[in-house]
């Protein structure tokens, strides 16, 4: 349960940024706005608190009856993604309903984020690229089981086979939570986010963007420390490629 602000948001895709001393950073690009408040849920009312957010408009046909008269009430176009996030009541009374919020608003430059999406979908996969098992070697004597899982249980004891064990399934399209990223930079104009690292799920793919939950300040081994390097050039340049990890 969320119990920081945030906003929706779409991923756009990846690109590269280079920082002034030259580093190059991998960043995802985060269409993060405009959010609009579309609700609020009340302890009273629902037994929780929460913000009920709108992103990305949608024509009006597209929209049924109930869903008409819910934008009707909150002042607010149609809205394609709807999605609540848990506050306490003092931070959900800083928002009014009907009100526009942006990532300038929310965010400031060089926070740690949290990004829940929806993780690509590979479908029907087996075991070595679901589980990354190792298969059996394709030698003489051994026949066709070369990527499969093998034994699955014994007839005596237990008798069943144990909930959990890792067999062939569905693959990918689960819900899926990065945390701690961290946001290089904020376009207001635009309504973007630059974000330090990959993101999971598609190109436009919908996804929720807040505040981490477990710190406030974003930190990255090796940054804002200078170790002595170590005269083998291997081992040195190993401590280097970690630090900028």
């Amino acid at each position: 349960m969320a119990t920081r602000i945030g906003l929706l948001g779409k991923k756009v895709g990846m690109t590269q940024v280079y920082t002034e001393d030259g580093e190059r950073i991998p960043v995802t690009v985060l269409q993060t706005g405009p959010n609009y408040v579309l609700g609020k849920r009340t302890e009273e009312r629902d037994g929780y608190t929460a913000l009920i957010l709108g992103f990305d408009e949608k024509h009006a046909r597209l929209v049924n009856k109930p869903e008409t008269g819910f934008f009707k009430a909150a002042g607010v176009a149609p809205q394609r993604f709807v999605q609540e996030i848990r506050l306490p009541a003092d931070e959900c009374d800083k928002f009014e309903v009907g009100s526009e919020l942006k990532a300038s608003d929310i965010f400031e430059d060089g926070i740690p984020l949290d990004v829940t999406s929806k993780s690509i979908g590979k479908g029907f996969q087996g075991v070595i690229k679901r589980h990354n098992m190792s298969g059996t070697k394709a030698t003489h004597g051994v026949h066709e089981v070369y990527r499969h899982g093998g034994s699955i249980g014994c007839r005596l004891t237990p008798g069943r086979v144990v909930k959990g064990k890792r067999m062939a399934g569905h693959m990918g399209d689960a819900t899926t939570k990065i945390q701690n990223l961290q946001l290089l930079s904020i376009n207001a104009e635009e309504n973007y986010i630059l974000v330090r690292g990959s993101v999971a799920g598609a190109k436009g793919a919908y996804l929720t963007i807040t505040k981490a939950m477990t710190r406030d300040t974003y930190k990255r081994v090796g940054m804002g420390q200078e170790e002595a390097r170590s005269k083998n050039p291997l081992k040195a340049s190993k401590q280097a490629a970690a630090g900028r990890a």
